[in-house]
């Protein structure tokens, strides 16, 4: 019921691209060697932060379909997650299986969640630090880490245009709201591989960030970056990379309010089969 009024209410308010960022900044907290962050609808709580404050509407949105469809056993962990993958399907995007049963938690504290710490970090980083920043979720594979960039493809933001090899100088998060909404593809209702095809073209077109272009800039992740723009196909094939990576920071969630015999060797499974054959 509640993927398919998602499935009404995302293309008709046209929020696709926030309901992704709104999914995505709610899982992107976990930290795997604590054990703490993930899915857990606390993202609720941060949209004040000059950083993510955009998704306040994202999180009105699906407070209006919560209400609506009366989803009191529906949690917010879970509801953003799935209007996170509602907003890959409604735009052309892979259908993504959603596995429920995330918990809520209230705010996570920073001291104690570095995850949370880092969501708040902006778009500057170079190849090590983007495989830095994702080890820390549990993720290694250069292809998990390009295929979960490739979400830029849907996704906008106030922030300045960026050419090829430039930062924007004296500019930070801090400064959002004095920039102009910008976007990293032409369509950021479509869901392809045109994220790619920008990153190959060096387009000032559109935005870029020093993280983006890392992708091209490393040889490894080039590799991928390169097979997803020449073939869209292998790119939406790998919507098994997205769902185990959804598994993941499920079980993580559901370890701090159940006794999981072999924790540690648990996830160390599913990390092993994110790896996309």
């Amino acid at each position: 019921m509640a993927r398919r009024e998602l499935g009404y209410f995302i293309p008709k308010n046209k929020c696709a691209p926030l309901m992704l960022q709104l999914a995505w900044n709610d899982a992107a907290t976990y930290d795997a060697k604590n054990r703490c962050g993930g899915p857990n609808g606390s993202i609720r709580f941060m949209t004040k932060h000059e950083a993510i404050k955009e998704l306040e509407k994202a999180v009105q949105y699906c407070e209006i379909v919560k209400v609506k469809l009366k989803l009191k056993k529906v949690s917010y962990a879970d509801l953003y997650q799935l209007a996170g993958v509602v907003a890959v399907e409604v735009t052309q995007g892979p259908t993504i299986d959603f596995v429920p049963g995330r918990r809520v938690y209230p705010m996570c504290d920073s001291d104690k969640c570095p995850g949370v710490q880092r969501l708040f970090l902006n778009g500057e980083e170079d190849a090590r630090s983007l495989r830095r920043k994702f080890s820390f979720m549990g993720l290694s594979e250069e292809r998990d880490i390009v295929v979960l960039c490739g979400g830029h493809t849907l996704i906008r933001t106030m922030y300045p245009k960026v050419p090829m090899g430039e930062t924007p100088k004296g500019e930070t998060h801090k400064d959002r709201s004095k920039f102009e909404e910008r976007k990293w593809t032409k369509d950021p209702l479509k869901f392809d591989n045109s994220y790619f095809k920008e990153l190959l073209s060096k387009s000032a077109s559109f935005t870029m960030l020093p993280m983006d272009y890392a992708l091209v800039e490393d040889q490894d992740f080039r590799h991928y970056v390169e097979r997803y723009a020449k073939k869209p196909v292998l790119y939406y094939d790998s919507k098994h990379s997205i769902s185990q990576e959804r598994k993941l920071r499920t079980v993580a969630a559901k370890i701090h309010t159940r006794k999981f015999k072999e924790k540690r060797e648990i996830l160390q499974k599913l990390q092993a089969v994110m790896i996309v054959q």
